[in-house]
């Protein structure tokens, strides 16, 4: 990186840190630093609820799924406004006339201690597990540019988060999350002009469109369907997306805490709704340009030599091994079959590059579709804006992160702590111990992180996989406390275990593709509990 991105980088991050630490004066106790002392207006609560969601993960691995699939991941998201309905008309108010400090005690209220506890747990090891897969996207950015053993990098970037967020509390997450989102509103404004600017000359957006349709990138609208019928196992497509996609949104925005913590911080019910609403109308228009950026960068790499590979780290680890002369042999090919625009050709030499790779490297996974967009920007973009990009990246990572460990902390404290340990802490030694927890879960998130290493699929992917396979059933949960209320506390715990044991089978044996586990999980505890009450001839004892 050039002086200037090293100081424009600098700069944006110890800029944010000193806003965070300018805004974390707030009262010592547990409604100042996990709810901001409730009093944050629409458009903060709007601006934290898509820091929170919009990581590093959904603008370093965002454009590599475009890159590789084309744009049908964004089907993904056809659900949320509907999702965002349900939420700020029937969650919210329920949520804001308990003045829940968790969404989980909304439960103990419903049902009981017990049907809390669980869903609190399946929150904390779902989102616990995802967070620390988002600890590990920034690292590879330092990884990358640096050549940095991964493993240290990802504790010094834990190490930076469990600082910044141990001392902010929500106010500072959500304030934080503003100036977020507003640099990266500026900078993807900034990076799709620059990214237009590479087209060829002559080559207008609209004739770009034409041609990456012709290799199958424009599929923003799939069915699913094939001559053999619906394919369950088609992991994005207008069905999974509306339906599956339904679920998940609701789950996520209505039940994760790392979400409705962000929107029961509002100074009212009012404040609440139209954040959430709004977030609902822009949230697909803003993941559809992310998408496209990974689009216009297979456009640019059709024109122009697209690397071999696109991990430098991995690969000078494996010129290092007596695989180099076959890899360098294997490559020169590679750029003959481009030369000669054969690319189904230069497609298999790649995959055969990366099977020679994986015999150097064979305790690696060398899937690179993480790396895709990150290798575009620091080769083509103009100085000033690869520091821009990789501060945003930053940024994300913060924002969503803190955001998530400050709901780990704040439901370990609430839904386990003073339930279990100790129930009579003061207000001074409860934000104290929420303190400790916030450590203690940004050094889980760490130590997860380690193992992401070798995680091959897309990131973005891999945590929207984790999440449902436990949103689904934390969702059943809810919806039967708000529409069912003959089922009982009983039949409802119940329920949710056999339902998370069944989506766990259901997924391992691949019978459908992820998004479809969100719904599953959801109606199978309301069949379950609708069941289990109905043929009780008396309350269910445990």
């Amino acid at each position: 990186m050039s002086s200037l991105d090293w100081f424009i980088l600098i700069t944006i991050l110890t800029g944010i840190i000193a806003y965070g630490v300018y805004k974390s004066r707030t009262t010592k106790n547990l409604d100042g630093y996990f709810l901001g002392n409730r009093q944050m207006p629409w458009y903060i609560i709007l601006l934290g609820i898509m820091g929170t969601q919009a990581s590093a993960i959904t603008f370093l691995t965002g454009p590599g799924q475009a890159y590789s699939d084309g744009m049908r991941f964004v089907q993904y998201y056809f659900g949320l406004p509907l999702a965002m309905l349900v939420i700020a008309f029937v969650f919210v108010p329920a949520f804001n006339k308990l003045k829940i400090t968790t969404a989980y005690e909304f439960l103990q209220n419903r049902f009981d201690v017990k049907t809390r506890t669980l869903t609190s747990f399946l929150f904390l090891v779902s989102r616990g597990l995802s967070t620390g897969i988002s600890v590990y996207a920034p690292a590879i950015v330092l990884s990358t540019l640096f050549g940095w053993n991964i493993y240290i990098t990802n504790i010094l970037m834990g190490g930076f988060l469990i600082i910044y967020t141990v001392t902010g509390g929500a106010k500072a997450v959500a304030h934080t999350q503003k100036i977020q989102m507003l640099l990266v509103f500026t900078t993807l404004g900034l990076i799709i002009y620059s990214v237009i600017k590479l087209l060829p000359d002559g080559q207008t957006i609209a004739q770009a469109l034409k041609q990456a349709a012709t290799y199958g990138k424009m599929n923003t609208i799939t069915t699913g369907f094939t001559d053999k019928g619906f394919n369950w196992n088609d992991k994005y497509n207008i069905f999974s997306g509306i339906i599956g996609g339904f679920f998940l949104a609701l789950s996520y925005f209505g039940t994760d805490h790392s979400q409705v913590g962000r929107y029961i911080t509002a100074k009212s019910t009012k404040e609440s709704k139209r954040g959430l609403l709004l977030n609902g109308l822009v949230k697909i228009p803003m993941q559809y340009i992310i998408l496209m950026l990974g689009v216009f960068t297979f456009l640019f790499y059709i024109n122009n030599k697209a690397p071999i590979y696109f991990d430098n780290v991995k690969q000078e680890k494996a010129f290092a091994t007596s695989y180099k002369d076959e890899l360098i042999a294997k490559e020169k090919k590679y750029t003959i079959y481009l030369h000669e625009n054969n690319i189904e050709a230069a497609n298999k030499s790649r995959e055969e590059y990366k099977a020679i790779l994986k015999k150097a490297l064979p305790n690696e996974d060398v899937s690179d579709t993480n790396f895709v967009f990150l290798r575009f920007a620091m080769d083509y973009f103009p100085k000033g804006l690869i520091g821009l990009f990789i501060a945003i990246l930053f940024l994300s990572a913060w924002g969503s992160i803190a955001a998530a460990l400050n709901s780990l902390a704040a439901c370990t404290v609430v839904d386990f702590h003073q339930q279990f340990f100790n129930k009579n802490l003061s207000e001074e030694q409860s934000y104290k111990t929420a303190k400790w927890y916030t450590l203690g879960w940004g050094l889980f998130c760490i130590v997860v992180a380690m193992f992401a290493t070798n995680i091959g699929t897309s990131l973005i992917e891999t945590v929207n996989i984790l999440g449902s396979l436990f949103y689904g059933v934390i969702l059943g949960i809810f919806l039967i406390a708000f529409f069912a209320k003959k089922v009982k506390a009983n039949a409802t715990f119940i329920a949710a275990i056999l339902s998370e044991i069944l989506v766990i089978s259901i997924y391992n044996l691949e019978v459908v593709s992820f998004l479809w586990l969100n719904v599953i999980g959801a109606l199978l505890v309301i069949f379950i509990g609708v069941i289990l009450q109905l043929f009780s001839k008396k309350s269910i004892k445990i």
